[in-house]
């Protein structure tokens, strides 16, 4: 605190300085300072403010805050990231002998020296880092601080990557017993992207959280092939599954080759990775029935709108087939196989003209011709 305090005294000194020529600030009679200063030019004259990203700049510490590790990995553009090491650490440990790469890598993984006994205990002591202090001290510094400062002090108080929500409870709790203005945590590895991370962050922090993985494909899937009349030929849509439901999907298109070809086969992939992944059906068939194409297609009952219209039908064929008992399902894989929304694509005008080959708009017909009411283009014949 004595540190803070000579700051403290010395900012007053100036500012009551500055009042002297240019006069106190408005509320001075009614402030705090009225009984201690004759006069004071600003309300505060001192902050802690968030110096991270300056810092690095600057090249010198940030603030109060602890070295955040002493060898560790930083990320910088295109998510590149290198290895550095603190230039006081590297200077002791160069000094004292006990300096290598293969060290300073694992010091980079670990994120402490502390269980490193190739480094002296004295050093040990000296080079402590914000994981080796506990978040109760990290506040109490703080607050040390805290006592001469006018305004709130930017601090980061540190949390493994295992901590919980009462641990951080407890911080804030202790925070505004002891006066802090403000109080601000971080988790390790609580967000994807870090600035600054230890080897041991980088590697376990969020691995196989919120990752969805496809289940694996067995040697042998049962199902059926349907034909669908579409505007760019026959497609022949087969639909696979498992023990687990619905598993994968197949769609080609007559005889044709080239883009469209392509374009089924990647459609295909992504249904098939998303079947297997656990995405519902009503969630497919949301995302495929609707989409238009400059060439429509009618069919017994309606119209199909596009070749994803087409396959989202067969996939609610073959749902309802599979539902009413003639595919024999088991009730495991009944109840993956929800019953499809109703979607309605009964005959119209407007479906029947389908998309605008320019712009995906609707298409109407006019004078013979089907016109785009949006941009325009217009098809005769």
């Amino acid at each position: 605190t004595e540190v803070m305090s000579f700051i403290d005294k010395r900012s007053k000194e100036k500012s009551q300085a500055l009042a002297l020529e240019r006069g106190s600030f408005p509320n001075f009679e009614k402030s705090i300072y009225k009984d201690e200063y004759k006069t004071l030019r600003n309300a505060t004259t001192t902050t802690i403010a968030p110096t991270g990203s300056i810092s690095i700049i600057a090249n010198c510490s940030s603030g109060i805050e602890p070295l955040f590790a002493l060898s560790f990995v930083r990320t910088i553009l295109d998510d590149q990231r290198l290895i550095e090491v603190h230039p006081i650490f590297k200077e002791v440990a160069q000094r004292e002998g006990f300096y290598s790469d293969e060290l300073m890598e694992r010091i980079a993984l670990e994120g402490s020296i502390q269980h490193i006994e190739e480094i002296p205990e004295k050093w040990r002591r000296i080079f402590v880092t914000a994981h080796d202090i506990t978040p109760e001290w990290h506040i109490r510094m703080q607050a040390a601080f805290q006592q001469s400062v006018d305004n709130a002090v930017s601090k980061t108080v540190n949390f493994p990557n295992e901590a919980s929500k009462n641990d951080i409870a407890e911080v804030f709790q202790l925070a505004y017993q002891l006066g802090c203005k403000g109080v601000t945590v971080y988790r390790d590895g609580s967000r994807q992207m870090q600035v600054l991370s230890t080897g041991k962050t980088s590697s376990s922090s969020n691995e196989d959280k919120d990752i969805i993985s496809p289940r694996e494909r067995p040697s042998v899937t049962y199902g059926r092939t349907e034909k669908i009349k579409t505007g760019c030929g026959s497609l022949y849509v087969t639909i696979n599954e498992d023990e687990n439901g619905l598993c994968e999907l197949f769609a080609r298109l007559g005889k044709s080759g080239g883009c469209a070809s392509s374009q089924m086969d990647a459609i295909s992939r992504l249904i098939s990775l998303a079947m297997r992944a656990g995405v519902s059906t009503e969630a497919i068939l949301k995302h495929l029935r609707g989409i238009r194409c400059p060439s429509p297609a009618w069919v017994e009952g309606g119209v199909v709108l596009s070749c994803p219209d087409a396959i989202g039908l067969a996939i609610e064929n073959y749902v309802k087939w599979r539902n009413n008992g003639n595919g024999n399902a088991s009730e495991k894989v009944s109840a993956n196989l929800a019953e499809p929304p109703i979607i309605d694509h009964s005959f119209s005008e407007e479906s029947l003209m389908g998309a605008c080959p320019e712009c995906g708009g609707h298409m109407k017909h006019e004078d013979g011709c089907m016109t785009c009411i949006a941009c325009g283009f217009s098809r005769c014949g």
